[in-house]
């Protein structure tokens, strides 16, 4: 695959991609991810499509603006690197935040998007199907709790990036889903600072921007304009959370054509390097069905 670093407007994005097929696959990582998530995917799909995989602006190595982190900011960086390759149609796999910009990207531009999976989106942080309701006053109230929270966050530094790495992998390996993704994953989402230290790539600016213009966002609005077919991936925790699967099957009721799937024991946004083989199984059925 091809790597490169691509300027679109004031910001660069940087992309790994083939373009060898006439259809195309785009694939759209999660919220403080990297492209270098899909390694255990994208070779399922690399025989029989292009395939794109961006770092959005913030993250990965592309470039971190001041501001512009609303999800259709973002998506909007997509549609202008979908236009660079000359890209007239695709689909689309998000994950998390990925499914998000997937899904404002095939709300404003239908044309473009042939099929969407949304292991994503599922729910709102606020109001009817949120995690969280009540009066006006209530929700604002918690949204200056969490505001408080992210503001205490801190930039984590490591000695090398290997330190990082073990303290991850000490995290994950309890759960059994340590692997080679997991590592090439973790490996690629630091920066080395001046002192040559290590930090992480997804910044507490970018991360808070995101995050609080998240809480804002009313998924419904968004699927009402969608005319692709969907492929829902909620994770075991989303499936058994009966506010979620309530909220999922509300925005799918807002669809014409829609699958939902549940990939048993699944982690929200690391299933596709904890089981790629299921994972990517379930996203090439879903794309091969939806097809020219």
């Amino acid at each position: 695959m091809k790597e490169e670093m691509i300027k679109l407007g004031q910001v660069g994005i940087h992309v790994k991609y083939t373009l060898d097929h006439q259809e195309v696959v785009l694939f759209l990582h999660f919220s403080g991810g990297n492209l270098n998530m899909w390694e255990g995917i994208i070779p399922q799909f690399t025989d029989s499509y292009s395939v794109i995989a961006p770092d959005f602006r913030g993250h990965g190595k592309s470039d971190k603006p001041q501001s512009g982190y609303h999800i259709d900011d973002m998506a909007h960086d997509i549609y202008l690197l979908l236009q660079h390759f000359n890209v007239h149609g695709c689909h689309i796999v998000g994950s998390s935040m990925g499914a998000e910009i997937g899904l404002s990207l095939a709300a404003s531009h239908p044309e473009l998007v042939c099929s969407l999976i949304c292991e994503g989106a599922l729910y709102n942080e606020f109001g009817e199907y949120g995690l969280f309701n009540g009066t006006a006053e209530e929700i604002e109230h918690q949204k200056e709790i969490m505001s408080a929270q992210l503001a205490e966050r801190i930039e984590a530094v490591f000695e090398t990036k290997e330190a990082y790495i073990q303290e991850e992998r000490r995290k994950l390996e309890p759960h059994g889903i340590w692997n080679e993704y997991f590592h090439t994953f973790f490996e690629n989402n630091l920066q080395q600072t001046e002192d040559r230290h290590f930090t992480y790539r997804y910044l507490n600016r970018v991360r808070t921007e995101y995050i609080q213009k998240y809480w804002d966002l009313r998924f419904e609005d968004y699927y009402r304009n969608v005319q692709c077919p969907i492929l829902f991936l909620p994770s075991e925790e989303e499936w058994q959370n009966d506010k979620i699967r309530r909220s999922l099957h509300a925005f799918a009721s807002l669809l014409d054509t829609y699958e939902i799937e549940h990939i048993q024991n699944s982690i929200h946004a690391y299933v596709w390097m904890q089981n790629p083989s299921e994972a990517g199984k379930a996203a090439m059925k879903f794309i091969q069905k939806h097809s020219a």
